[in-house]
């Protein structure tokens, strides 16, 4: 059995609301899941998450007994009430009324075991509601962002429901700041964690001073990065990118850097992972170019088929236009494979030149171009090997450990403040 080193001190109790926590998954329910384990070899925990999710969290930790000291706690509402609720289709309004209705279990659960500290982990958008509770005793919000816009100049090559939504978050943001659940929770807040500068700069000058810059990603030590791992042995390169088909996400934008520069080296292959609802837009992209050769669209896959990708890939590709934090930018670290990105302020201060090439958000022209010109580079062989093997040594750095002291310190500065 592993042994997790566990601090032996007078822990502090920390209450952890996390919508989205749950075992062998990525994106924000994996983080979620991360940061409640490595949370628990610093303080006692009691974690608050979906009924929904318990199927598989109360297996693990069967498997896993050294994190059985974890107190898990369930709440949903039966299914024949949430059956409006599809995958991310009503997800909001449901994540609204599951806290509403668990803020009498936060209230109960504190005050019977003497809790002090309340934690708001997921989901971390600064626009969506905390347990009323919760953020009256010392509270941690985050890592939070959600006040990340793109320009309209991006979104006027989208869909008319894309570009809809892309002009409400603009207003929305722009009218954050007056928003009274926004600025109680920024006045309550004891300490305030966000994933971009963006955001920080967001935060009430009164309160800004209490809001520190802290990623919720890391780097995962089970995906061990060998050179003998990328298999590719063609002299195609291979790049991978990989997320949710949403319009923002920039899968556009590579499709269109691809068009123009694969005249100059055919030799490339692009494998686009994920669902969403950009994915008509898409193909119908890659049919208009005439890229059906040189991208595949891949659908959406399990774990262990993403990690496949990502092993026998030759470079990672995240043209993401304002996510603080992107879980496969860091399993490239692991990986030892080279990143191309846009920078959005977040995760991309983790990464520098020497294992990644970082295009800055410029006019949507010229970012094409730039990201075109890095898939030229990185057909490279020998750059790419360098560049890979910055990424592994690098990614040393930033494994879930670190993470989990770093949050450990930032939690306990706070505290010690009072």
């Amino acid at each position: 059995m592993k042994m997790v080193n566990k601090v032996e001190m007078n822990r502090l109790k920390i209450f952890i609301s996390a919508y989205a926590c749950e075992p062998g998954l990525g994106s924000e329910i994996g983080v979620g899941w991360h940061w409640v384990l490595e949370m628990s070899k610093y303080f006692e925990l009691w974690e608050l998450t979906r009924q929904s999710n318990r199927h598989t969290i109360e297996p693990w930790i069967g498997e896993h007994p050294e994190y059985s000291d974890i107190h898990f706690l369930y709440y949903d509402w039966p299914k024949w009430a949430r059956f409006w609720k599809k995958g991310m289709r009503g997800v909001r309004t449901y994540y609204n009324i599951w806290q509403a209705c668990t803020n009498g279990i936060v209230k109960r659960t504190m005050q019977k075991n003497d809790i002090r500290i309340f934690h708001h982990l997921t989901y971390g958008n600064v626009m969506w509601k905390v347990s009323s509770y919760g953020q009256r005793q010392f509270f941690v919000w985050g890592p939070v962002g959600g006040m990340e816009t793109i320009p309209m100049e991006y979104a006027d090559h989208y869909d008319r429901k894309s570009k809809m939504i892309e002009r409400m978050r603009h207003m929305a943001v722009s009218l954050m700041k007056r928003n009274a659940g926004f600025k109680r929770r920024c006045r309550n807040a004891d300490l305030i964690l966000c994933k971009t500068d963006i955001t920080r700069m967001q935060i009430p000058k009164a309160h800004r001073e209490k809001a520190i810059l802290f990623t919720d990603v890391a780097v995962d030590e089970k995906q061990p990065a060998t050179r003998k791992e990328s298999v590719n042995s063609s002299e195609i390169t291979e790049f991978v990118t990989v997320g949710r088909l949403d319009a923002w996400r920039g899968f556009d934008l590579v499709i269109e850097a691809m068009a123009l520069f694969v005249k100059e080296n055919q030799r490339i292959h692009l494998t686009i992972i994920g669902k969403g609802a950009d994915e008509q837009r898409l193909k119908t992209l890659i049919a208009r170019y005439g890229l059906e050769p040189y991208v595949t669209m891949a659908g959406k896959v399990d774990m262990d088929t993403y990690f496949e990708y990502m092993k026998k890939c030759d470079a990672v590709i995240n043209a993401s236009l304002k996510e603080g934090a992107v879980t496969v930018s860091f399993d490239s670290m692991a990986l030892g494979k080279p990143l191309l990105c846009i920078d959005t302020t977040g995760y991309t201060r983790y990464f520098s030149e020497e294992y990644a090439i970082i295009v800055q958000r410029g006019e949507r022209k010229i970012t094409i171009q730039e990201l075109g010109k890095g898939i030229l580079t990185l057909t490279d062989k020998e750059k790419r090997a360098d560049m890979g093997e910055r990424a592994r040594l690098a990614g040393k750095q930033f494994t879930w450990q670190s993470r989990g002291e770093e949050i450990r310190d930032a939690i306990m500065k706070a505290w010690n403040k009072q």
